[in-house]
């Protein structure tokens, strides 16, 4: 079935093109019996406008843009889901991608997205992003775009942030309070500030309890599963002997766990085990991983209502929102008497 255009209404009401567009636009200057006429016959007719030459019509697509490190946990899409919750019911569409912890594939899915003519960008960097350049032409252009998680200090955007160094604190406060103290910190990515300020709360209750502390007890792993395989294995091969193992996120604590089981290291009485993020599979491994979960849902909110002010404000101003959480403490960090 041929869809009616704009022409189709013109040639059967013998007027302009112009008088059809006004008329179906509610424009002031047109009769409104003419109007009335118009709007009749578009109903009569089928006809339906073409969403796209509105959008461009508005200087808008009603688009935005997503961009996050990967899909394998429920954290990111929790996330997603936060913002469709907010811009959806205001006729949004949202266009998700993955950078699957790829700083080229994360560069090529956002130059998508901005030729694509989305209104503003969400975004939470790859552990692999260092070349900023194209991110602070967009900043420049005053394209808007929203930093959750994952962000970079050197991007000046509005961010939405979790207390990462309060919780890290508090998460090796607990292994302390526990009785262990040969505790080693496996870290994540070094550029982006959820590591540093996981580290910060490391280090600062290390130093509260006045615990010895050296460099190799702080190990570069990354932020995936096989990462922390790595690292614990590694460890493992050098002969250091930790008693506790606090992760920068539960895929790491995931992995050392692997490779302390398969070792017959007993967790939690040899060496316990807390994590960061609270994914589901914390709850399936035994034992269950001791962690911090972070509001993702709302923080997916928060970050879609800052987007949302940019791309209908004129005057954009970076905001900084930061969330608490809630430690979980399960059987991976309690000694058993």
């Amino acid at each position: 079935m041929k869809k009616v255009t704009i022409k189709d209404l013109a040639k059967a009401l013998n007027l302009s093109i112009s008088t059809i567009s006004r008329a179906l636009n509610d424009k002031y200057d047109i009769n409104p019996e003419t109007q009335a006429k118009v709007l009749a016959m578009a109903e009569e007719m089928g006809y339906s406008p073409n969403p796209i030459a509105q959008k461009l019509q508005n200087k808008k697509s009603k688009n935005i843009g997503v961009v996050v490190p990967e899909f394998r946990n429920a954290f990111f899409p929790d996330i997603i889901s936060g913002i469709q919750d907010i811009v959806q019911p205001l006729g949004y569409q949202v266009l998700i991608t993955q950078s699957n912890e790829n700083s080229e594939t994360e560069l090529l899915n956002v130059k998508s997205l901005y030729e694509n003519m989305v209104d503003g960008l969400i975004i939470s960097f790859s552990s692999g992003t260092t070349d900023l350049k194209y991110y602070q032409q967009l900043v420049e252009q005053e394209f808007p775009m929203v930093q959750v998680n994952r962000v970079l200090e050197e991007i000046n955007t509005s961010k939405v942030l979790f207390d990462d160094y309060s919780w890290a604190f508090m998460a090796t406060e607990h292994l302390i309070l526990q009785g262990y103290k040969n505790i080693f910190h496996l870290k994540g990515p070094k550029h982006i500030v959820v590591t540093k300020e996981r580290l910060r709360g490391f280090e600062g209750a290390m130093k509260k309890h006045q615990l010895p502390m050296d460099p190799t007890q702080i190990i570069d792993s990354g932020v995936t599963i096989e990462d922390g395989k790595k690292a614990m294995q590694k460890l493992l091969e050098q002969g250091q002997k930790p008693d506790a193992i606090f992760a920068v996120n539960d895929p790491v604590a995931l992995g050392a766990i692997e490779v302390l089981k398969a070792n017959n290291i007993k967790i939690p009485n040899d060496v316990g085990v807390v994590g960061f993020s609270e994914s589901r599979l914390s709850e399936v491994v035994q034992p269950k991983l001791t962690t911090v979960r972070q509001p993702t849902f709302e923080m997916g909110q928060a970050a879609a209502k800052l987007l949302l002010q940019e791309i209908e404000s004129s005057i954009s101003v970076p905001q900084t929102v930061k969330f608490s959480g809630n430690f979980k403490i399960k059987e991976s960090s309690v000694k058993l008497i």
